[in-house]
Parts: structure tokens; sequence; C-alpha cells
């Protein structure tokens, strides 16, 4: 077998067998009397191997027998160092350096699931995140459902014999199983009929009425160009709101007869999103992508895509990879959650995914959101895209009223509301509106009171057994409330205090449940609903009630909330992450935008200190905040003016390891220094083990593709010739400062 490394402009280091790798497979028996293909009898093959030294091209012979099924883009399984392993073959070539090649073993069906588009994007994400191309196909392709390609298969012979996207010929499925193959059961579509005309898009009157550059953008999608632009909403509810303004835009560029994909960061979302898009598309023009809907309709929906037959794709960060047609548009909403990072490697961003891939096909963009982010900001300030941005006499027709509990009036009325975690303000405001609809409470922390304090000396209340900290949690089933610790669940019965022997309690902080409680005791005639946890509701009803909702959870009331509370500000801005404030300012504005127009008696009241970010909330000005934040970000040389990459691991391994990328001087190079925060307040972990390191790498873009490039050989040259313990690489992290 011959393996050969793919170069690519964007791979700053061309990894080689000099690097480390591994040798030809030899073959056995080079006379075995295996009949090849007459034709292209070489397989080139992307073998699925989380090893970042196998992330190149590996060259196989094609069997006579499987010439038929061997096309682009169809798994196959191989044989590679004595082991069966799966992949994807990605072209077939007439000859190979090698004269000895191992055949492929296995054909597992001729449906060509990676197309050629999606498998340059997940090069170009790989090579971004200096990861491997196996892990992003395996987010990119969905697992297998082999009865749904038979079904695939048998249209596409009826059509003529093209079997979808790929441009293969249709052939009898080569194998009923496969790799995450899965029996067909509940909703399996597997023959679509042959896909008809779709009817034209009805996108309704404009809902971008006195938003800059709004309506330009909107012609310019339905003539076919390509547009990009960074969207701020006003409303989250109603038949102005951002999930319609999305949905109008995706029928715009459905005039032109392109597709679009739209990806937003969880399943409340994509349920408001969805209702949207039914309002303005035909019925079968559109389709989700999320694996939460199961693998077999997951898949079902793929291979509409994968055909033709749909050319729109909803959905969760997976969806960024749809092998759309004829892509025209790629959406993403409120990028700045971090919902919309992967949770594998190589952690990559939907944000970053669709504007490859907007790149690579020549797509319009849209960035929306209730506030903009500072790498949204950055599209703007470089003039890549272009702001869509109510007026201000818009936006002040179409928001609540803002009322912070900080400012010199407030503080006149009530001197204690700086100390009271529910000012009098908060209160009344809340009284006033419960007749009139819904009020929305929302708080930083889930649970009851998931942090205690010693009464008399203050300090933090410890488990005896573990260190860990105590909590005030409720018995299940019960309406008793215990002390336990956070950690090995020990319930404490006889605390004292080690440092001054007191034996009372106190909550540092207060959670959603324990909010909830007080808040019924303080207006018992209102039903209190909870969104929290594990029972996060989408939608409330338009009828008085008190909706306490963490951070990220509150609930859509259709016709919006009478009023809003937003409590724990403080605590969300002073988090140690250099992302506090752009964060909160972000959380805050998705609260305050479910609530009813200042011009219908809409409130929202703000309870944290005086801080740009609550006269940023208090203006309506989110845009002026990302400014000014991203200038401050760009003196001071910090993402996302500059790009950053975290080096995790052991102190030697982190060292050797930045040490061997030989940077140049424009690289900034900062530790490794230990994460002793982190370690020290993990669950179960052994104080005998040394803490992990960090280095962290601040590079300019132009610099970018050498320095992820430079990472990802080194680690592939490292894991080949097994120097060290592997590093962990993260590129983006939000986390990581």
């Amino acid at each position: 077998m011959e393996g050969h490394p793919e170069a690519h402009p964007e791979q700053g280091i061309q990894l080689t067998l000099l690097s480390g790798f591994v040798g030809r497979e030899r073959v056995a028996d080079p006379h075995s009397g295996v009949e090849l293909a007459p034709a292209l009898p070489v397989a080139q093959v992307a073998i699925d191997s989380p090893l970042p030294h196998l992330d190149r091209i590996f060259d196989y012979s094609v069997p006579k027998a499987l010439d038929a099924d061997a096309r682009p883009g169809v798994r196959v399984r191989v044989k590679f160092s004595g082991q069966d392993l799966n992949g994807f073959l990605v072209a077939r070539i007439e000859s190979s350096e090698s004269d000895q090649l191992v055949p492929l073993s296995r054909v597992y069906s001729a449906v060509p699931v990676l197309a050629p588009r999606v498998l340059e994007l997940a090069r170009r994400v790989a090579a971004r995140y200096s990861g491997t191309v196996a892990d992003v196909l395996r987010i990119a392709v969905p697992p297998r459902v082999a009865s749904l390609e038979k079904g695939y298969l048998r249209k596409g012979t009826k059509d003529g014999g093209a079997a979808g996207a790929g441009g293969s010929a249709a052939h009898p499925a080569a194998a009923d199983s496969g790799p995450d193959s899965h029996a067909a059961g509940g909703h399996a579509a597997g023959g679509h009929d042959a896909p008809e005309p779709v009817p034209a898009a009805h996108p309704g009157p404009s809902l971008f009425s006195g938003y800059s550059h709004a309506e330009e953008y909107l012609t310019e999608l339905a003539l076919g160009a390509s547009p990009k632009a960074v969207l701020q909403c006003l409303s989250g509810y109603g038949s102005f709101s951002w999930h319609h303004q999305m949905a109008q835009a995706a029928a715009y560029c459905q005039l032109s007869g392109r597709g679009a994909i739209a990806v937003v960061p969880d399943l409340r979302d994509l349920e408001l999103l969805e209702a949207a898009f039914a309002a303005v598309l035909p019925e079968g023009s559109y389709v989700k992508l999320t694996a939460d809907d199961g693998p077999t309709l997951r898949y079902d929906n793929f291979l509409r895509v994968l055909s033709g037959e749909v050319k729109i794709v909803i959905g969760t960060r997976s969806a960024a990879y749809a092998p759309v047609q004829d892509l025209g548009l790629v959406c993403c909403w409120d990028d700045g959650n971090e919902l919309h990072i992967e949770r594998r490697a190589p952690y990559q961003h939907s944000r970053d995914v669709l504007l490859l891939r907007s790149e690579i096909e020549g797509t319009a963009v849209l960035m929306a959101g209730h506030s903009r982010s500072t790498e949204s900001q950055r599209l703007v300030a470089t003039g890549w895209a272009q702001p869509l941005v109510a007026g201000r006499s818009v936006a002040r027709t179409a928001t609540a009223r803002v009322i912070s509990t900080a400012d010199s009036f407030e503080q006149e009325r009530d001197p204690l509301a700086s100390r009271a975690r529910l000012p009098h303000r908060a209160w009344e405001t809340a009284r006033a509106a419960l007749p009139h609809g819904p009020v929305l409470v929302q708080v930083a922390r889930t649970g009851y009171a998931p942090a205690l304090a010693c009464q008399r000396c203050r300090e933090v209340a410890r488990c005896t057994e573990c260190t860990g900290p105590l909590m005030q949690a409720r018995a299940h089933g019960t309406a008793a409330v215990l002390v336990t610790c956070r950690w090995c669940g020990r319930a404490e019965t006889n605390f004292s205090c080690p440092t001054c022997g007191h034996r009372s309690l106190r909550a540092l902080a207060v959670g959603a449940s324990r909010t909830a409680e007080e808040l019924g005791r303080a207006f018992p005639s209102a039903t209190v609903i909870s969104s929290s946890g594990d029972h996060i509701k989408t939608v409330v009803p338009d009828r008085p009630a008190i909706v306490v909702a963490t951070v990220g959870a509150e609930p859509v009331a259709p016709r919006g909330y009478a009023a809003a509370l937003l409590l724990d500000g403080d605590s969300l801005l002073r988090r140690e992450s250099l992302r506090s404030g752009e964060d909160t300012l972000r959380r805050w504005m998705n609260a305050a935008a479910l609530v009813r127009p200042a011009r219908d008696g809409g409130v929202v009241v703000v309870t944290a200190e005086e801080s740009v970010e609550v006269q940023a909330l208090v203006r309506w000005d989110p845009a002026g905040y990302a400014e000014r934040e991203f200038l401050l970000r760009h003196e001071l040389g910090l993402p996302p003016a500059v790009r950053v990459a975290s080096l995790t691991g052991t102190e030697q391994d982190v060292a050797a390891f930045a040490a061997g990328l030989h940077l140049p001087e424009a690289v900034r190079v900062i530790g490794p220094a230990p994460l002793a925060a982190s370690y020290a307040s993990s669950p179960g972990t052994d104080t005998d083990d040394a803490p992990d390191y960090r280095t962290l790498l601040f590079f300019p873009y132009s610099m970018a593709a050498a320095v992820t490039g430079a990472m990802r050989s080194l680690k592939a040259s490292n894991a080949a010739r097994r120097i060290g313990s592997p590093v962990q690489v993260r590129c983006d992290g939000v986390d990581v400062i």
C-alpha cells in the first residue's frame, strides 16, 4: 500500500515519511490472483483513524468485483497494518507510485455520501483548527442506515441511473450493514419519489423595514448575488422575530433557485426556526438535520439533501456540512453561544465552518443575533460584511424600556438597591406587570443554593470527606432541603466551620429553584414556572405567571413578556474570562428581546452595578459595545484581533512541543503555566498527580496558515515516532483566557 500526503496551500509543513510516518503496506502475496478493475484501478482512501500521522490519503487497488460500486464518496473497508478500518473513497486514479497495493476489502454501498465540496470543507476545517480530516468527517457524515440507502439507490435507478449528487451510477446495495448501521424503524422513507419542481417561496412583506442596507441585501439574494451581512435583530417573539427574519432571507435566496443552510445553537431555537420556515417556504422544500431526531430520520433527511431533492437545511452544528446543491446562503444564529463549539476534536465553531464554506462555494452570509459578537464585529470592521442595524427610531419603537437599579435616580429612591438581590424597583415592576401577562425572571444558576459559606466568617463550606463545596438541594421527590457535597454527594448533617467553629451556613449564591420558591411566597396568587436544568421549556402560555429561567433557558411567550427581571448580573460580569462582559450582554439582550415593546408597557429591570454592559443594554446599542470591545482587543493583541492556540499537557511535553514549532518572533508565547485553578476544582482529583500545563500562542491572521500547519505536522510526527505524551491543541477556544 502506498501512502502519500496531499499538499494543500494552507498546510504549513508537508507531511513526509521523513517525519516519521509508517512505510508502505506490503502485500503478503502480490500474485494472489485478484483481478483488478480494467479502468482506474487505484482507489485513494481517507482512513477513519484518530491518529494524526494517518491523516493523509492512501492508495488501494480496486478489485473488478467492486468496480461498479467503488465510486468517489462511498464508504469502504480496508486492511491497514493488519486491522480492518473504515474510510471514504475520495478518488479513482490510473496508477500509483507503488506496484504492490492492498485491494479494497469492501464497499458498503454505492451511495456517494461524501460530496467533493464537503471533503474540501473538512480539509479546510482540519487545517484551520490543526485537527485531522477524519475527526471532521465523523461529524459531517451521519451514521449509516442501510435500508434507507437501498431506497435511495432504487430511486436513482428509476430516475435514469444517476445516484444523487455524487454522479455515481445506481447499483444494488453492496451490503445490508456497515459502519454504524441501524435497523430502520419508525420513520423509514426508503424510496423517495422522483423530485418534482419545488414551488416558489412566498417571502411576504419585508420584515426588515427600517434596517440599514437590509432591502438591498434581500434584493441581491433574490437576484443570485452573494452579499455578506451581520444582522442585529430586535425581537425574539412574534411575526417580526429573528427566526421569521432568517426564514425570509432563505426564501429570498430560494427565489434565485439556490439552496440555504441555517445553523442554530440548540433544539429550542431549532423548533422556533422550523415553525418560521414552514410559514414562508413550500412544504417539503426544507429539512432538519440534528442528531436528536434519531439515526433513521436524520439519515433519511441527509439522503434527501444529497440527492438534490431538498436544497434548504436547518439544524444544529452538524448541519453546517450538509451536502446542499447550488448553495447560495449560509446563516448562523447567535454565534456568541458556546453551544456552537463542537465538543470533540478539533473543537471547531459553526460560525467558522460556515465562513469557510462560503469561501469555498461563493455563497452569501448572514450572521444574526440580538447582540453582536466580537468575531462578527471583526467581519464588519474589516469591511468583509455590512451591518444590518435598525435605526434608532425603529429600535425605540420595537424594544422594551430598560431600567438599571444602579443609576443615580434609582439609588436615590432606594439606597439599599445595590445590596438587595431583588430591589424594590424590580419587585414593583413584577407586581405591576403580572396582571398583563407573564413576567420573566432570569437567574445565573440552576439548583437551590449551589454555594454555601460559614454564617460568621464567610469561609466557603467544604465536605469533610473530599473537601468538595457544600450546597443545598431538595431531596428527590420531597420538599425537604438537604446540605450535600457537590462532588461526592455525601449529606452533611453536623457542619462546623474549621476556621471559627460556627455551625450556621449562609448561601453565597441562590439558584433557580430557591428563587422560584421565594417568588412564590412573594406573589402567592401567581403561578410560578421554572425553566432550568433538565426541565427547559420552549414556550409558556400568554397568561399571568412568574417564569424563573436560568440564562439561555428562557422560554418564549407568544405575545411577549409583560416584564423581565435580570438578576445576578454582577456574578456573570465577575467571571474570570476575557468574554465575561460580552457574553453577559448577549444573555441580557436575548432575554430583553422576549419582552413587549415599551409602547405596550414592556419593562426590563437589570440589577447589576453600573458598567459599560449595563449602559449598552439601557441604550440598546450592542453594535457600539462590540465596536468598543473589538478596538480594545485590537490594542491589546487579544482574540479575535489575533488568533490563539492553547497547548495542554505535561510541562515537559508542552515545552518541547512549543520549542519544536520553531515559531517566528511575531508569535507571542505565554507559558507553560499550571492549570491549578481548574485542576483543584475538579471532583475526584488525585492531588498526588501533577496538574496539566498550558502554553498560549497568539499569532496574527496573516501567519495563521503557517502556525496551524506547523502544529498539525508536529502532532503527526510526534505520534508516529511515539515521542512523549500527546499534547492537546485547541485553536480559538473561548474558555482559554
